[in-house]
Formats: structure tokens, C-alpha cells, sequence
């Protein structure tokens, strides 16, 4: 597993190799020190993982990740000193897959880069499930392909492990807890704008009018429920 840090501080990048090195020894960490190296290593190295630092000197990490997502889906973990939720949320908008707080348990960022891996890992195809079909929207899961009209739409893993735990329990509530924990995992359970933001980015790809949603609805204070659509 190939794993690039881009952060300034070479003092992290050394902590953050070592840690991988001692824990993780199948692992490598390669780094860059500006977003721009980090963008270009991301494009010729092909990292398994990104550990991205907001505070860069050349420019802002948010930015960073708006550029990768233009060309990589690659899992992001943010590595930040800022802890108000609202970076939280901007950072997990733009396509971050996690986010942790400076200062950092070196355990909590293999544990979390292990949850990153997971969610990404697309799992072999078993076609042992019937495919959810409608004249608006269509999900095959085993190829995993979703189609809104005669558009595929794309999903990206984690997003589709949610519409698909939701759509197999079609016109059930699943609450938060349950949602966070089936598709992040136990240690999740109390991060609920992880499921607010991609519960959104869902809505975005599949509604026909995302601020009135037909299809993924809320119950206030409990959770979600997925709607087959009737036409």
C-alpha cells in the first residue's frame, strides 16, 4: 500500500512515516511538502491513500482537494488543526473521505486509515442480488451500476454502500446510528455529518429536485428512509 502525506511539517511526515513503518510495514510514504507537488505526486504515483494537511504554504488544502477530485477518486483523509465543524463539513463536501483533528493519536490515524481502505474496497461481484428498477432509477447491485433515466450515474463507494443499505430496506427508517455504523463502522456512530454530507451528495445525484427529495427522506430526529419511485 502506497501512502502520500502532503503537509509541511517535515517533522509530521516523519512521525506519520514511522508510524506506517512500525505498524504498517507493508505500507510505503512517500510526501510532499506544497499542494501543488501533492496534486502532481498524486497523478504520477497513484497513492492508495492521501493524508492532506489544510494549512499549505502554497495554497489552501480545500483547494487541493477540489483538484484531485477533478481527475482521482482516491480516499482523502484530512489532517488539520482546525476542528470547527463547519471546515469538517466544507472538507467532506469537496470529496474528503475522513478528517482528524491536530493533535493526533498515531493508533487513531492507522485506525482510521483502515476504515478509509475499507469503505473504498469494492467488493467482488456475486450477482446473487435482483436489481431495483424503475422508469426514473435503476440500481444493479451486483455491478454496482446505478442509472438515473438513461443517465449512469457515479457513485463512489462509500456513497454507494449507503443508497444500497438504505434501498435494500426500501420504506424502512434506518436510524442515524444504524446508517453510520453499517457504512463507516462502529467507531463512527456519533459523527453524524458524515452521513448529513453524503446523504446530500446522494440527493444531489439522484433527485429531481434535491431540496424536496422524493426518494432518500428524512424522519427529523431519527434517521432516513429510501422511497422507490413510482414513475
Amino acid at each position: 500500500m502506497k501512502v502520500l502525506v502532503i503537509e509541511d511539517s517535515a517533522e509530521i511526515q516523519e512521525a506519520i512515516s514511522l508510524t506506517f513503518e512500525l505498524h504498517w510495514p507493508e505500507s510505503s510514504v512517500i510526501a510532499a511538502s506544497e499542494g501543488s507537488s501533492g496534486i502532481a505526486l498524486t497523478e504520477s504515483e497513484s497513492p492508495d491513500i492521501i493524508i492532506l494537511d489544510l494549512g499549505l504554504p502554497d495554497m489552501d488544502g480545500f483547494k487541493v482537494i477540489k483538484e484531485i477530485r477533478n481527475f482521482s477518486d482516491i480516499p482523502v483523509i484530512i489532517l488539520t488543526v482546525r476542528e470547527e465543524e463547519i471546515d469538517k463539513v466544507r472538507g467532506l463536501e469537496l470529496g474528503a473521505d475522513d478528517y482528524i483533528v491536530k493533535p493526533f493519536s498515531h493508533m487513531e490515524l492507522l485506525a482510521r486509515t483502515r476504515a478509509v481502505l475499507r469503505r473504498s474496497h469494492i467488493p467482488e461481484l456475486k450477482g446473487t442480488e435482483e436489481p431495483l428498477v424503475t422508469s426514473k432509477l435503476s440500481i444493479d447491485f451486483a455491478t454496482r451500476a446505478v442509472m438515473r433515466g438513461d443517465k449512469q450515474i457515479k457513485l463512489t463507494p462509500t456513497e454507494f454502500n449507503l443508497l444500497h443499505y438504505l434501498a435494500r430496506n426500501e420504506g424502512k427508517v434506518l436510524t442515524h446510528r444504524a446508517l453510520l455504523e453499517k457504512v463507516w463502522g462502529e467507531e463512527y456512530t456519533d459523527s453524524s455529518e458524515y452521513l448529513k454530507v453524503y446523504i446530500q451528495r446522494l440527493r444531489d445525484k439522484l433527485e429531481d429536485d434535491p431540496s424536496d427529495p422524493k426518494i432518500l427522506i428524512s424522519e427529523r430526529g431519527v434517521g432516513y428512509k429510501f422511497v422507490k419511485p413510482l414513475t
